[in-house]
């Protein structure tokens, strides 16, 4: 045997070899998730973005506890603002990869021989989508320490895993689907990675916007479709206002549907029709994308100026047999407490009551404290009652979260529906409650501090290690 066959025969082995590897019982699907994973954690894309959010999170807990105004926030309201970091960070993490994964091998040419595999375009579109998920779950792994510190052995660490967990698990692939589907109608990564961060930009801060001014009825419709401030408000629920799940399991209602819809386009739409060139189509959405964005832009500057002022006529009030009694006349706590009462509400008439309605108020009794918003304070500020039989009694349960330290005075007022609309009511008053809250104790900075530097540096260590490991195996393929 010549020298000049060596080099045909290695070959012919080395193919021999491939052959014998490829096991056909492996789902194509399978195999381009795991080669995907490889490329996004092996070559360092994810970890990069992850060390990017580790020491974002760093500097936020530890300006949660050195800050005096924001380290006078409860674990409750720290634990959710974490988790809400958590799960925007990891919904652009993937918005990014999933934006990358068609547009980006159309650019680097190697969409067509991908194409050209035993896989069908679906499970191609199914590995790098199951890939792009990825981050999410480190994601939450990296948190786990910020949440145990900042939740200090409460409840609310096991709460925010889960409900942050559930909320995560319906935002994350959605939005990954839009990246793709963004992705897929594109022939560059430059047009797919603006486009996909300009729907973040829009989602996220129109969201914002609107959930600040809390303008009219179309403005709280906005809110509650779009998906991520609505699944925010869920996890504010739940983990501030010590709701419960079927409550406000309503509020997951838009990004259930909007996972549903943009993962069903990503598979049943964009997997049958992925080619190697985008074609006309891609001129078609530039056209729809700036479309949307004007109709966007005129809607909220419209939302802005729709804000009616009405002027309400004066009323004389009637009488009423109405006495309202509470369980409480003073509580002392701390910011962050749940002070549970109750109201007993009697109907002291000869004749059956109209129908009742009871609304909770809190005042500041410093002058120069804030004004005080009851939304914060109670997850429930009004309840109904259909009516009171004579000398009958009805119990009311209420609970008032302490946000701010100081002196304050809850109290609760009755009224009877009016009969028409030029009726009104006379108004009952309970006695009030009155709350000395003081200050919660705050996190100690040189705890926080081990926790803000230990995370980036191990995740240092890590992408290190995985830099020498790649370098040797790229220097054994040479030598060999």
């Amino acid at each position: 045997m010549s020298d000049t066959n060596i080099p045909i025969d290695s070959k012919k082995i080395a193919n021999d070899r491939r052959l014998e590897s490829w096991n056909p019982a492996i789902p194509a699907w399978r195999v381009l998730f795991t080669t995907e994973l490889a490329d996004l954690w092996v070559g360092g894309k994810a970890l990069y973005l992850l060390l990017a959010f580790s020491i974002l999170l760093g500097i936020q807990t530890f300006v949660l506890a050195t800050n005096f105004e924001l380290s006078l926030f409860t674990p409750q309201e720290m634990v959710r603002e974490t988790i809400k970091s958590a799960i925007q960070v990891s919904l652009l993490i993937g918005l990014i990869i999933g934006a990358d994964s068609i547009s980006g091998e159309r650019e680097r040419a190697t969409l067509e021989g991908l194409l050209l595999t035993p896989a069908s375009r679906k499970q191609i579109v199914l590995g790098k989508f199951l890939a792009a998920l990825s981050a999410w779950p480190v994601a939450l792994v990296i948190t786990l320490p910020f949440l145990a510190l900042l939740s200090q052995g409460g409840a609310v660490f096991g709460q925010g895993m889960v409900w942050g967990g559930l909320v995560g698990l319906l935002l994350i692939p959605a939005f990954t689907a839009v990246g793709m589907i963004v992705s897929f109608l594109c022939n560059s990564n430059k047009t797919s990675f603006f486009i996909s961060l300009g729907i973040f930009m829009v989602f996220t801060l129109v969201g914002q916007v609107i959930g600040t001014t809390k303008i009219g009825l179309f403005g709280q419709l906005l809110q509650w479709l779009n998906p991520i401030p609505a699944g925010f408000e869920f996890l504010s629920q739940l983990l501030v206002s010590h709701g419960t799940f079927a409550e406000f399991w309503t509020s997951l209602a838009s990004p259930i549907v909007f996972a549903f819809v943009m993962i069903g386009v990503l598979f049943f739409y964009v997997s049958p029709g992925l080619k190697i060139e985008a074609e006309s189509v891609n001129k078609l959405w530039t056209k729809l994308i700036r479309a949307a964005g004007l109709a966007v832009i005129a809607s909220f500057m419209f939302l802005l100026s729709a804000t009616p002022v009405r002027a309400l006529p004066q009323a004389q009030s009637q009488g009423g047999d109405l006495q309202m009694t509470i369980s409480l006349d003073h509580k002392t706590g701390k910011t962050g407490d749940s002070i549970p009462f109750d109201t007993i509400l009697t109907n002291t008439g000869a004749e059956s009551s109209a129908p009742v309605i009871v609304a909770m108020n809190i005042i500041n009794l410093s002058q120069e404290g804030d004004v005080v918003d009851p939304e914060d304070w109670s997850p429930h500020r009004t309840q109904y009652i259909d009516s009171l039989e004579p000398n009958q009694s009805t119990t009311l349960s209420w609970t008032v979260n302490a946000v701010l330290d100081g002196s304050y005075m809850v109290y609760l007022v009755a009224i009877a529906q009016p009969e028409n609309a030029e009726g009104s009511g006379q108004v009952v008053a309970s006695p009030g409650l009155h709350l000395t809250i003081t200050k919660f104790t705050s996190l100690n900075p040189s705890g926080v501090l081990p926790f803000a530097i230990g995370v980036p540096v191990a995740l240092v260590i890590v992408i290190f290690l995985l830099f020498r490991l790649r370098r040797r195996q790229i220097d054994a393929g040479e030598s060999s």
